[in-house]
This record gives C-alpha cells, sequence and structure tokens, in this order.
C-alpha cells in the first residue's frame, strides 16, 4: 500500500475510548486448501490494517473452528496488541452454568495471551437464549469480571426478533451492542429502531454483516449495477454498502470480515470517507432503490415482522425465509446450508429446533401475515432446499464447529 491513510475514528459513548470506524472481523481470515488458517497472510492483513490507524480487532470461540483467538494472539505479538481494542464474545448456547462463564472466559484469556479483554460481548443473543444465560447469573458474572479488570467493557451481539431488542438493551448498563445492519436489514433483528435505541440509551454500536455475509459485494446481479451505475459519484458496491451505514452518527464501528488484502487496503480508502450524513439526499435514495430492486428478487416476500410468531410447532418462519432469499438473492449454498443447519437447529441459540419441516400447515399464520404469503406451502419448499439426506450430517458438523465444549 502506497502511504499511510487517514483512519477516521469515534467515540465510544460511555468510556471515550476513540476508535477506528473500520473494525477487523476475524471470522473470514483466508485459509489454506486444508481449511486451516493461512498464518503468513492472515498475520500481515491484521497487522497492515493496525499500521492504518485500525485499533478493534473482533473474534469469537467458535471462528475458524477455535482457532481465530489463538491465531490473534500470535498475530497481535511485538507491540499490537498494545495498539488495539481486543473484542472477544462468550459462547452462551455452551454455558450450562455460572463456572461455565468462568471456565470460558479464562481459557480466552489463556488463548488471546491477554490480561483483559476490552470488550466483551455475550454471543448472538435471541430471547430464548438470553433468558437462559441470565437466569444462569451472567449479569453478576460481567459485573464481577469487570470489578477484577479481566474484562473492560460488557456488550452483547444480537441475532433475534426487533421487539426483544430494547428490552435486553434496557436491562443492564452496558458499554456495547453488536447488531446486523445493512441497507437490506433496517427492519431485521435490531434493526434501525434498535440502532437509534442502543444510541439513545447511551450505548456504542458495532455494526455486523454490512455487506450481509459479502453478498452485496459480489457477484451482484446486472440490474443491481444498472442503478449503482445511475450515480453521479462513481463507487463500488462495497463502498456504497460501508458508506451507507457509516453514514448513520450512531454507528461506532463497522466489522469487516476481511479475507484477501485487497479487502483491507480497498476498505481503508473506503474508511477515510466514511463520515456521518455525508451522503446527499439523492445518494441515500439511489440505495433505497437498490434495497427494493433486491427487494424484488426475493422468492419470499417476507419482511421479517414476524406477526406471523410464535408458530405452535416452533418452526422460525422469518428466519427460514430469510435463508431461503439469501440462496436465491445471492447464492453460496454452501454456506447457507451450514448456517441453517446451526441456526435453525438450535445449536447457536441453545433451543430447539426450528425447521421449515415443523410445521404441520395448521394454518395458524395465514391470517396473520399481512404479506398474504401462503406460508405452508413456502416452507415445504424450504425444506426441499435445506432438509434433504445430508442435514443430519450437517447438523452433527455445526455441532462440532460451534458447541465444542473443550477448554
Amino acid at each position: 500500500m502506497e502511504g499511510k491513510l487517514d483512519m477516521l475514528y469515534r467515540k465510544m459513548p460511555k468510556n471515550g475510548d476513540e476508535l477506528s470506524i473500520l473494525g477487523f472481523g476475524a471470522m473470514r481470515l483466508p485459509v489454506k486448501e486444508n481449511g486451516s488458517i493461512d498464518e503468513k497472510k492472515a498475520t500481515q492483513m491484521v497487522r497492515n490494517a493496525i499500521d492504518n490507524g485500525v485499533n478493534y480487532v473482533d473474534t469469537a470461540w467458535p471462528y475458524h473452528m477455535g482457532e481465530s483467538e489463538p491465531f490473534l494472539a500470535r498475530a497481535l505479538a511485538k507491540g499490537y496488541r498494545e495498539k488495539v481494542k481486543l473484542a472477544t464474545k462468550q459462547p452462551q448456547w455452551i454455558v450450562r452454568s455460572y463456572e461455565d462463564m468462568e471456565r470460558f472466559l479464562n481459557a480466552q484469556l489463556e488463548k488471546l495471551n491477554t490480561d483483559h479483554i476490552d470488550y466483551y460481548l455475550i454471543h448472538s443473543l435471541v430471547r430464548s437464549s438470553w433468558e437462559n444465560i441470565r437466569d444462569l447469573g451472567v449479569l453478576d458474572f460481567l459485573d464481577q469480571a469487570k470489578a477484577d479488570g479481566r474484562i473492560i467493557n460488557a456488550g452483547f451481539s444480537y441475532h433475534g426478533a426487533p421487539e426483544d431488542f430494547a428490552p435486553i438493551v434496557d436491562v443492564y448498563d452496558w458499554d456495547f451492542c453488536q447488531i446486523q445492519y445493512n441497507f437490506l436489514d433496517t427492519n431485521v433483528q435490531a434493526g434501525t429502531a434498535g440502532l437509534n435505541y442502543a444510541a439513545s440509551r447511551g450505548l456504542g454500536v458495532v455494526v455486523m454483516e454490512p455487506l450481509r455475509g459479502g453478498n452485496l459485494a459480489d457477484p451482484v446481479p446486472q440490474d443491481i449495477m444498472d442503478i449503482w451505475n445511475e450515480a453521479d459519484v462513481k463507487r463500488s458496491p462495497v463502498e456504497w454498502a460501508l458508506r451507507w451505514v457509516w453514514n448513520h452518527p450512531g454507528v461506532t464501528v463497522v466489522l469487516s470480515g476481511m479475507s484477501e488484502p485487497e479487502h483491507v487496503e480497498g476498505n481503508l480508502r473506503v474508511a477515510e470517507e466514511g463520515l456521518a450524513d455525508s451522503l446527499t439526499a439523492k445518494e441515500l435514495h439511489l440505495v433505497e432503490r437498490v434495497a427494493e430492486k433486491y427487494g424484488e428478487l426475493m422468492k419470499i416476500n417476507c419482511t421479517g415482522c414476524r406477526y406471523c410468531m410464535p408458530c405452535p410447532e416452533g418452526v422460525d418462519i422469518p428466519a427460514c425465509f430469510d435463508t431461503y432469499n439469501n440462496l436465491h438473492m445471492f447464492g453460496g449454498s454452501d454456506r447457507l446450508m451450514m448456517m441453517y443447519a446451526a441456526k435453525l437447529g438450535g445449536i447457536l441459540r441453545g433451543s430447539d429446533t426450528n425447521f421449515a419441516s415443523q410445521c404441520v400447515q395448521c394454518g395458524q399464520c395465514l391470517d396473520a401475515c399481512p404479506q398474504h404469503i401462503p406460508i405452508p406451502e413456502m416452507l415445504e419448499k424450504v425444506a426441499e432446499e435445506f432438509e434433504g439426506p445430508d442435514l443430519e450430517e450437517r447438523i452433527a458438523f455445526a455441532k462440532r464447529l460451534f458447541a465444542d465444549e473443550s477448554c
């Protein structure tokens, strides 16, 4: 990279930390043919990002089959640990007791070769997993870990329904939260309302999935590119997506899971211009048109309103439809097949299964759907697509990937 780029920073509201608007997400590191992390390449990428102003690095217990945390310990050697705020997450779905919380945190400190975690999150909360971990005493655990200095700031990452977000925000003096947010997900999970609510309560907001797992980057349907190309100022789809998130003043950090050196360099350049309220009204309208066009490409016109929930048979109808739509809008079947098994199989949620095939066509959801979707019929299509003969194999692999309890 020619010359050091000018990183922009935003303050964490409660502690005043000046954090780079671009954070390095260590979930999609470059890998070798055998699936292991390409240590040399990944280390160069992490250090290049830090040398150019990135000072927030995010990982978690299950990333890269448990190897992301120990990799970062090595990548952040030689003085790099002192240059960043390090974030990792409690794998709440395999926590069975208060003692487990202690055990996982201490193991993570050892794996990361550090005596403290700057930003510690309770990972991947939905209502049921929150209620479980709350009842096991997680708030007392966070108080104790903050008091003894093992964690500095406490937060949570969220993947639940819109209506369950604010109650979690309100129940504790959180320092920050992490939400999925992009121009397609304004009404999904926490959404825009959740972002604004968290910011109004003084929480820093870290955004994950600004590119929807890379789906907003490449390949881009020609109908979408035709709209982007109408812009007076030409930008890549990646730049549009990142700039749109940074345009929100309530956002503190945007995480990017970078897997190639070119991703680092490109994102660093985009971050130079990631000011809040910097997109014009005309540009914001262009993004709205792109979002509308993606909506037209959806196979199922589900808005994620969740009026159809709860299903008496336990089907997570919006999650089933979201996975199905992503498959047909963006491709990436292998990844989506695995995530269907992990999420709808209850592995990431610490809950019962929520598969489309559990539908018994009772019809309760039909009257509730404002989009008048033939839900049972569509669930059959989801099941046909995602629940083939290899489902049990994918569930078993997902359990190994996400539910390894060894410390």
